[in-house]
């Protein structure tokens, strides 16, 4: 191969011992290798191995027998070729999923398109656990063992970080854990899906994959752990009234995070008791209020905000996006590591069973997704429900007085 010399264009010398296999020599002294082949015995096809002295002439005999095999076996190395240097990476393959949720093409819960709310969620697991791990691999490269090292890696903590807030001295504190990892995962498995169905793969590779179970979600608390809540809440001074108000709301009322933060004074009907919720992760529905809930809208009502039951800090014209980093705060120094927005919603739902309440009129009562009450059809309800409703909070109520004490205090008081 060394002896052969440049000639005025360029030109093949064909290996004797294994057809197909050549190297072309140009006029610069350039040595490229090169393999030669028919797909599927019709359309000859020809793909460079590599340069002479970066490959010794045995190692890219080597490897065009292995593209030489392939093609045997109705393999295509060219077309392969040209395929990956065309196919999406990961981080190229999310950002095409969110534009396509965000003109609705991607369809959430009941074959709903997406809400802006939990798109946003999505876009921030993506951002900070998926790109990161997996952003620079080709969607056609992701395997089964992917899927599973991504849930390792995201469960063991290795993209957890503490990053700056576009608030003013906030910051977003990302964490992993099994409930992460196992959320993020069956995003990403909604992704892959989304691959499959646009003809990008043709299987999607985190089906069948296991999953870590989500366990925060079954803390609930105990009487002693509400009456460090409520003992905090009341010395809370310092804190604003949007962030300490609102996690009574979410006590007393087993609302979901984004439904307290979102509501607004035109969805209620104080003289009910019951609010119409238009956003909810169920979709549209009519919720009870409780006296002690109540009791805390009036407090709120100071705030002289015509909008929003909480009023945003800066945006006047917005609601407060805080509360998750106040339940955190709160939590801290009510010693309470773990419990979340989640678990006063998981916590009131259970208080509801403690009292010998149906599975039925608990979740009409919190919204849950099997049991809505929707507003489409119905505008006021049962007073048993809203009775329901209030002997559930008033129970909650006497438990952040008192612990275990035993005894009711008038709801709403201090």
């Amino acid at each position: 191969m060394d002896r052969a010399q440049p000639k005025a264009s360029p030109y093949f010398i064909w290996c004797s011992e294994l057809a197909g296999f050549g190297v072309r020599i140009y006029p610069s002294g350039t040595k490229s290798y090169y393999a030669d082949y028919y797909n599927k015995g019709r359309q000859r096809n020809r793909i460079s191995i590599g340069s002479h002295g970066k490959l010794t002439t045995e190692e890219a005999r080597k490897e065009a027998r292995i593209i030489l095999a392939g093609a045997l076996k109705g393999e295509d190395a060219a077309l392969e070729r040209r395929t990956r240097r065309t196919s999406l990476t990961v981080a190229e393959l999310c950002d095409d999923y969110l534009v396509a949720a965000r003109k609705g093409l991607v369809l959430g819960r009941k074959r709903k398109a997406k809400k802006p709310s939990t798109l946003s969620t999505d876009e921030g697991r993506i951002t900070r656990h998926i790109k990161p791990l997996l952003g620079r691999k080709l969607v056609i490269d992701i395997t089964s063992a992917d899927i599973q090292k991504f849930i390792w890696d995201v469960t063991l903590g290795k993209t957890a970080t503490t990053q700056p807030s576009p608030n003013k001295h906030g910051k977003i504190v990302v964490t992993g854990g099994p409930g992460t990892a196992s959320r993020t995962a069956g995003l990403l498995s909604g992704i892959l899906t989304y691959a499959k169905n646009s003809g990008i793969i043709g299987a999607n590779p985190a089906f069948g994959v296991p999953r870590p179970a989500d366990n925060k979600r079954h803390r609930r608390l105990t009487p002693d752990e509400y009456k460090q809540l409520g003992d905090v809440l009341r010395d809370a001074q310092d804190q604003i009234p949007q962030a300490r108000e609102g996690i009574w709301l979410l006590a007393l009322s087993g609302a979901r995070i984004g439904e307290v933060e979102a509501l607004s004074w035109s969805a209620l009907q104080i003289h009910r008791k019951t609010a119409i919720l238009e956003d909810t992760k169920a979709g549209r529905s009519l919720r009870p209020f409780s006296d002690a809930a109540l009791a805390v809208l009036y407090r709120l009502r100071s705030l002289g905000n015509r909008s929003y039951v909480l009023p945003g800090v800066r945006k006047k014209d917005g609601h407060y996006g805080g509360l998750d980093n106040a339940v955190t705060r709160i939590m801290a120094r009510a010693k309470l590591p773990g419990v979340t927005a989640h678990t006063l919603r998981h916590s009131f739902a259970s208080i509801g069973n403690d009292l010998g309440y149906t599975e039925s009129t608990i979740g009409a009562i919190i919204g849950h997704g099997t049991h809505t009450m929707t507003a489409d059809y119905i505008h006021h309800l049962d007073p048993v429900l809203v009775a329901a409703a209030n002997t559930i909070a008033k129970e909650v109520f006497r438990q952040m007085l008192e612990g275990t004490g035993s005894g009711a205090a008038p709801a709403g008081s201090y």
